[in-house]
């Protein structure tokens, strides 16, 4: 008998394919399945194009990185400036401090916006500049609750996401195996993510997601699923790293509220 806290348990992961490694190995060392459908792609933008925008902007005096990606994708142009820098959560962070970057704006164990606007240094923002790095769009909390503090606010953007194209054969594939029982439970890391998933699948298997749990952190994706696919039921993370994932998911396991 399996009495790994997972088995059996099968766990659609829709991260993007470079980064899903991660948690897919976090999921079955616990004794579940991970089935890979990635849903966002991510594509750096040209370094010589945003080299050329970030020089006609003006010296920032802060710069924050909002996610993971634009660290990976940004840290690299500022590895000679004299800018305080912030980070949206603890992976970000961790990326910028791999690459060199001093992050004297951390959350803590937060890992939102919310979290990181409530640090002390980020208080009293009067004409300071402050640089955001991010993809091509994206939220506009942090630049409107800075600007709304006296802040002049620039933005960078580093990266392009978009939803992937996995083919007509490679989605009936997953509504079959879905509608046999084959998927458990879906993860979803944003609310992009899932905008995409439900904009990929068809509309046929919308009662799919509605019967399927939804392991997400954040009250955001949880309010964007209830907005999409209503009647869907959730389970909030503590926070976005594999770890938690899988806690949310073995917790939702012992309730018995499950396969």
């Amino acid at each position: 008998m399996n009495n790994s806290p997972l088995a059996n348990l099968r766990v659609l992961v829709t991260r993007p394919r470079e980064q899903a490694d991660r948690l897919c190995t976090a999921i079955e060392s616990a004794g579940g399945t991970a089935v890979r459908f990635p849903v966002m792609q991510i594509s750096p933008r040209d370094e010589n194009q945003v080299r050329a925008e970030l020089s006609a902007l003006p010296k920032p005096d802060i710069v924050i990185f909002v996610s993971h990606n634009a660290a990976v994708h940004g840290a690299g142009l500022f590895s000679a400036s004299d800018a305080i820098f912030a980070a949206v959560g603890h992976t970000t962070a961790t990326t910028l401090v791999a690459a060199g970057i001093e992050v004297t704006i951390d959350p803590g164990s937060g890992y939102t916006s919310e979290a990181l606007l409530v640090h002390e240094s980020l208080q009293r923002v009067a004409d300071r500049n402050v640089l955001i790095v991010r993809g091509d769009d994206g939220r506009a909390l942090i630049g409107d609750t800075l600007s709304a503090r006296g802040a002049k606010v620039d933005y960078l953007a580093v990266y392009g996401r978009g939803p992937t194209e996995p083919g007509a054969d490679a989605i009936d594939r997953l509504v079959s195996s879905w509608q046999s029982g084959g998927i458990d439970c879906v993860t979803v890391l944003s609310t992009a993510t899932l905008e995409y998933l439900v904009a990929i699948m068809p509309d046929s298997s919308l009662p799919l997601l509605r019967q399927t749990p939804l392991v997400a952190p954040g009250e955001r994706v949880v309010q964007t699923a209830g907005r999409l696919v209503p009647g869907m039921p959730s389970i909030q993370a503590s926070g976005p790293l594999p770890e938690d994932i899988v806690g949310a998911l073995v917790e939702w396991r012992h309730s018995g509220k499950n396969p």
